[in-house]
């Protein structure tokens, strides 16, 4: 990891001929090199040909393994769109337009947002009434099949792009108290440095941190990129520290760390993530908007959605952007970021 008051990243070991590491994936929040042991059944060797291949191959079986994660951690949106299943049960075509309505005022609780909402409630009422959807049950698919649409149709890139060169660099971005660091490196208070350097040791990675206080983030960025391509690295996570996003020094502080890491790596970073908070719901899409503008956001990471009743704002800032969503946040353990499945989300808050 590279670490300052503005920057840490986070260096997957090398790989070597007489022991290659593997990444260990019961830990997405890092990828992080030789794990004890039997610590986790997704194993990709670093030292193989296609490792970015078998890396995203990997971060796919464990979001479709770990369904269940997900769809507990969209309980309270399950809970919040219950009433659907309530409306439909008996539903008969007199009712469309009392049904409809309420479906609507369901999915906007939820924060499907107002143009999205308007848009699937008025495609089930036109299917509905040429004769297409002729039971509840009929509806509730069509519902399911619009939002999965949605999803795939506006954000369908949810795997990472590392590219083939090493090390891949992926730089995480964020307003404060979003859960960037959280996101990264398991940790969800104040004093990210020291707790990012345990987490470093931990899980058997580097960490790289400033020399001085008050050192540009850009060349702690730099500093950390370079040792990675020097001694063979395999990634390098970058945090960023939580800036305003209407803060212009700020924003253009991370137009400085994109280019002094692609200086050193042609086409780094693979990835600049923006790790949004769900709480906020639809208040999010200013912060996503400018962030986007500035840096030019390749993916999203929506945390904190196990507290939240507004899971359909996974739905709003993907149609709204056009931005796949790479991870979700469902919890603080060491398994609670999960990679995005649109699939199993569908399922998980339609149930």
């Amino acid at each position: 990891m590279a670490a300052s008051s503005a920057n840490l990243s986070l260096l997957s070991k090398p790989s070597t001929a007489s022991s290659p590491p593997h990444l260990l994936f019961n830990l997405p929040k890092t990828l992080s090199a030789n794990p004890r042991p039997g610590t986790s059944r997704f194993k990709c060797s670093a030292g193989q040909t296609g490792f970015f291949t078998r890396l995203g191959r990997l971060i796919k079986e464990k979001a479709k393994s770990d369904v269940e994660k997900v769809f507990s951690g969209f309980s309270k949106t399950r809970e919040n769109l219950a009433v659907i299943d309530e409306l439909l049960l008996y539903w008969n075509l007199a009712d469309t337009d009392k049904v409809l309505d309420e479906l609507e005022e369901a999915l906007l609780v939820s924060d499907f947002g107002p143009r999205i909402t308007i848009k699937i409630v008025e495609n089930l009422r036109e299917d509905i009434l040429s004769g297409k959807l002729k039971s509840g049950s009929e509806i509730k698919d069509a519902l399911k099949k619009s939002v999965l649409e949605l999803i795939t149709t506006r954000g369908s890139k949810t795997e990472l792009q590392l590219g083939f060169r090493k090390p891949a660099v992926v730089i995480i971005v964020g307003v404060n108290g979003g859960g960037k660091t959280t996101s990264l490196g398991d940790t969800f208070r104040a004093a990210a440095s020291d707790q990012l350097e345990i987490w470093a040791e931990r899980t058997g990675c580097e960490i790289v941190v400033a020399e001085k206080d008050k050192a540009k983030a850009s060349s702690v960025l730099s500093q950390a990129v370079k040792r990675g391509k020097e001694q063979g690295f395999d990634v390098v996570l970058c945090d960023t520290s939580g800036r305003l996003h209407t803060n212009f020094s700020l924003m253009e502080e991370l137009i400085a760390c994109k280019k002094a890491v692609g200086k050193i790596v042609p086409g780094a970073p693979n990835e600049i993530l923006l790790v949004l908070d769900g709480t906020t719901g639809l208040n999010m899409l200013p912060q996503a908007r400018e962030f986007n503008e500035v840096v030019g956001i390749t993916g999203l990471i929506l945390t904190k959605l196990d507290g939240s009743a507004r899971g359909g704002c996974v739905v709003s800032v993907v149609d709204e952007l056009g931005i796949p969503v790479k991870f979700v946040g469902v919890g603080e353990g060491v398994e609670d970021l999960q990679p995005f499945d649109a699939e199993a989300f569908v399922n998980a808050i339609f149930s």
